[in-house]
């Protein structure tokens, strides 16, 4: 038999306004009755893409995140620019702006959580292949190199632990099933 394990938002409250995120206060009820408080971090959501040529060779970008201090290789991914943005036209946009690429097909992935805990971004990922390639606009604060490197050697990678982007991570791996199929 499986318990009550739901808690109960009784009220919410907006803290802290930043540029990316915003951070609210949550009054809940826990399953118990007790009341309690939580933290949320309110994300517009973001779109990534992996992007697979004819060879099976997988562009990413290299770029520093300061949360983390440090550069990480990654799938192209950007957040949603408007509330209700169209998830297949943002990952779109954010793979002409990092890579110069545009692809002909596309398949919806998935959708990640990515920290349920605290935040509630929804990543959603889409493999995109039939690849052009053309200019690259990156936002203005975007410092980032392109790379190219095969499928299987990037899932080498991700055994190794040499990966730790969770996005880029779950985007090749069903990316290889999907291409696999």
């Amino acid at each position: 038999m499986n318990k009550i394990i739901e808690e109960k938002i009784i009220s919410e409250e907006r803290v802290f306004t930043g540029g990316l995120v915003k951070v609210n206060r949550l009054e809940v009820i826990l399953p118990d009755g007790k009341p309690a408080a939580r933290e949320a971090v309110r994300h517009p959501g973001a779109s990534a893409v992996v992007p697979v040529d004819e060879n099976g060779n997988v562009t990413l970008v290299k770029q520093y995140r300061a949360p983390i201090a440090d550069v990480l290789l990654e799938i192209p991914a950007g957040k949603l620019d408007f509330p209700g943005e169209d998830r297949l036209e943002a990952a779109r946009r954010e793979l002409r702006e990092e890579t110069g690429f545009i692809a002909e097909n596309w398949v919806h992935l998935t959708d990640i959580v990515t920290t349920p805990g605290f935040c509630d971004e929804v990543i959603s990922i889409f493999l995109a292949t039939g690849l052009t390639a053309g200019d690259d606009e990156p936002d203005e604060d975007e410092f980032l190199n392109v790379v190219k490197m095969p499928l299987t050697e990037l899932l080498e990678m991700a055994d190794r632990g040499e990966l730790t982007d969770s996005k880029t991570l779950i985007g090749l791996m069903l990316a290889a099933r999907k291409l696999k199929a």
